[in-house]
């Protein structure tokens, strides 16, 4: 008699917020496909809806609550799990229908949720999974977490409540995955945290034993090992603490991307004060003129506030005075935004909605300005470019050049591209540029 192989249950994924959320959404996925449970893309396949929110600002919560409201009105089964998951009563006081709600980085609860929800038959004919787990990111690059949670207490922020402190990941658990991500076709890694400078400093005494050597807990040692796994490795959330500098050598050598992704904020020291940022007392800008020297293709990209309670016209023209000096490559912006439990709130002087917006506008048009100018530098130059999206038809394709990570920085778009595919690495020469994006084509072969 023939085996009856039982249809798996489904399970549907809506992921908000930031790439470590996404993280989180992938290592749940891969636990689920390993006991039993298919994937489904829309509402109505599915036996049970995870939702993964984001809870760092008024907006974010609104967004996570209409997806919930969304998906309850659609499936009617529905797991709420991520940041937002420490205001489960506010969620349940809307949505009383929700079946479970857990918070950031709980896997075991949100797969035991899913377990009751939709018990599995496990199978040995049909519940196999790849050995590098399943991906909400296209084939080519992966993101890949090294720590959670963060020990600074930046007054407008309360990812230290929702995450807790700094726990990082051993660090030959993590080179284990990336040579994991690399065999099954990443070519790009981008390494994620809160902070990942301070990668290591909680188990600094833990060193391990990774190709015969000894690979210590800290942040150079595992740039340069990841470097020697995958053809490209990118740097994001980096504090400029000392140690940074250790780095630049890495990228001039080419084992790891010379770029750094450094939230600095803003510049103003009263307002970096407010803020209780670390290392606010940096002589940042002598040490990226330094890093310049020892890697003359560093791109450099942060975000900064406009707007922080207090800031006066002086603190924002300051902010825009030290962009021309450090005239940095790709640069984000947001108005300040009071997020409920950040210390922020508290703080005398706020800035007016009207100043707020106004000052957004300049310093978008200020650093547009030296975006353009430094991509203009780069008409005529080959660079090295990854291919993202190939339109065959047309023979066009889009990727970005080693200052690009994807979906936050510019892109690169080619002509005569049509025989590239997603994840290949090109040789670019560049006709164009525009105030963000850069434009050419592949070099001869």
């Amino acid at each position: 008699m023939a085996t009856q192989i039982p249809s798996p249950p489904r399970v549907g994924m809506v992921s908000l917020g930031c790439p470590k959320n996404l993280v989180d959404s992938e290592r749940i996925l891969t636990q689920l496909r390993a006991d039993g449970y298919q994937m489904s893309a829309d509402y109505v396949g599915a036996d049970v809806v995870l939702v993964n929110t984001c809870g760092f600002l008024d907006s974010a919560k609104e967004e996570s609550l209409e997806a919930i409201g969304e998906a309850i009105a659609e499936n009617g089964r529905v797991i709420v799990t991520g940041c937002m998951g420490k205001e489960a009563e506010a969620i349940r006081a809307r949505f009383p229908d929700v079946l479970a709600i857990t918070g950031a980085h709980e896997y075991e609860q949100v797969v035991e949720a899913v377990h009751a929800a939709a018990p599995a038959s496990l199978s040995p004919f049909v519940d196999l999974i790849p050995d590098a787990g399943l991906k909400l990111t296209p084939r080519h690059y992966s993101y890949l977490k090294i720590s959670e949670g963060c020990n600074h207490r930046c007054s407008f922020c309360i990812i230290p409540s929702l995450r807790g402190d700094l726990v990082s990941r051993r660090p030959d658990a993590i080179l284990r995955e990336a040579e994991k991500l690399v065999a099954a076709g990443t070519k790009e890694l981008l390494v994620i945290s809160q902070d990942t400078s301070a990668y290591g400093i909680d188990i600094r005494d833990q060193s391990r034993m990774w190709k015969g050597a000894e690979v210590r807990p800290h942040m150079t040692d595992l740039a340069r090992e990841l470097g020697r796994i995958a053809p490209w490795v990118r740097l994001h959330y980096v504090y400029p603490y000392p140690h940074v500098d250790q780095v630049i050598p890495l990228m001039a050598e080419g084992l790891v991307l010379p770029y750094l992704d450094i939230p600095f904020q803003h510049a103003a020291p009263s307002v970096l004060r407010r803020m209780k940022r670390p290392a606010n007392d940096a002589k940042v800008l002598s040490r990226i003129k330094a890093w310049r020297e020892v890697c003359p293709d560093i791109a450099i990209r942060s975000t900064f506030v406009v707007g922080f309670p207090g800031e006066t016209e002086a603190d924002f023209q300051y902010l825009l005075d030290w962009l021309d000096e450090a005239q940095l490559d790709r640069v984000g912006a947001f108005r300040f935004e009071p997020v409920e439990g950040a210390s922020a709130n508290a703080l005398p002087d706020p800035v007016p909605e009207a100043v707020k917006e106004e000052r957004y506008a300049r310093i978008m048009e200020k650093t547009a300005a030296i975006s353009a100018a430094k991509l203009a530098a780069k008409v005529g130059r080959t660079l090295e470019v990854i291919i993202d999206a190939v339109d065959v038809e047309s023979g066009g394709a889009s990727g970005r050049s080693m200052a690009d990570a994807p979906e936050i920085d510019g892109e690169v778009h080619l002509r005569d591209a049509g025989h590239a595919a997603p994840g290949d690495i090109l040789r670019v020469v560049i006709e164009e540029a525009d105030d963000h994006d850069l434009f050419g084509v592949p070099a001869h072969r």
